[in-house]
């Protein structure tokens, strides 16, 4: 029942971001908890085929440049090349923190999310070893050392278009 709820959770359509103005970058939308919900579910459930290294862990190409230098500006002189850069990162990483914002949190798809992982886990013995064995691991630990620096560049980058007085402030 719980994977059958989670597979169905993952076939929600949802709708495409609206669109923005020509005037600023467009701004990372925090996703719905159908469309956070649909995403979690698809990737428990093709955790196994990731697990035993017959699915790639993809590390996105402006992720694998912060992770070379995240604090690099060559090539980013305007405002709005700075802007344009921290927008690509937040396609990838998702909406950065907003001071003051509440953060909300799905309970019930937290626990389904919980118990699907349980069950998919479950499938595979031996799990941490198969993942060392295959490279599903280290393919793990590359993404996530991106993702930091993802994350680095993208704080940077704000600094420097703050620092810079641009406008609109990202």
């Amino acid at each position: 029942m719980l994977i059958a709820s989670l597979l169905l959770a993952g076939c929600i359509p949802h709708s495409p971001p609206p669109k923005t103005g020509a005037a600023a970058p467009p701004v990372a939308q925090p996703e719905s908890k159908v469309d956070q919900t649909g995403r979690r579910a698809g990737e428990i459930v093709t955790q196994p085929v990731r697990d035993v290294g017959v699915a790639a862990t993809n590390i996105p190409p402006v992720l694998e440049r912060a992770s070379e230098n995240p604090y690099n500006l060559d090539g980013l002189r305007a405002c709005t090349e700075l802007a344009r850069a921290v927008t690509e990162l937040s396609a990838v990483l998702g909406p950065d923190f907003i001071v003051g914002a509440k953060q909300q949190e799905n309970s019930a798809g937290k626990f389904a999310e919980a118990g699907g992982q349980m069950v998919v886990n479950s499938l595979i013995p031996f799990r941490g070893l198969v993942r060392e064995a295959t490279g599903a691991a280290p393919a793990q630990r590359r993404l996530n050392t991106a993702i930091d620096a993802g994350f680095a560049r993208r704080g940077f980058l704000r600094g420097i278009h703050q620092a810079r007085g641009c406008r609109p402030p990202l």
